[in-house]
């Protein structure tokens, strides 16, 4: 049986448990993941979205996007992006550094590195993608 990984925001306004069936794990480069982080990247991991919910401070939440569709999920307090809502609400794109716990999986590609940070070097063997379909 896999376990319940928990995380949740820099404040501790809002938490979140996620089943470890994480589908797949990317690390995006693209322009609109380094402005909602402010890193260089965004390490993310995709799972089915009726495995993850959030277990405290639903009222602190603030979506960012069309709720009914594509959005992401943020701490209102102290911003902290917690998830994006992708592929037609069905999957949740869960950013791995607001897990507090180890997930099973780990990146297995760079993907949208056509339009990475200029001031930033991939320096693992994982591979590349300019874009992603």
């Amino acid at each position: 049986m896999k376990s319940l990984l928990a995380g949740g925001c820099l404040c501790g306004a809002v938490h979140y448990s996620v089943q470890d069936e994480f589908v797949y794990a990317l690390n995006c480069h693209c322009s609109n993941c380094r402005r909602a982080t402010g890193a260089a990247f965004k390490p993310f991991a995709g799972i089915e979205r009726d495995k993850l919910r959030i277990t405290q401070g639903q009222d602190d939440v603030s979506i960012f996007g069309d709720a009914q569709a594509t959005h992401d999920v943020h701490c209102g307090t102290c911003g902290s992006l917690l998830f994006s809502v992708v592929r037609d609400g069905e999957y949740a794109h869960v950013t791995l550094g607001t897990l507090a716990d180890a997930p099973s999986i780990r990146p297995t590609a760079h993907i949208f590195v056509g339009s990475k940070a200029p001031w930033y070097s991939i320096t693992d063997d994982l591979p590349q993608y300019d874009e992603f379909e």
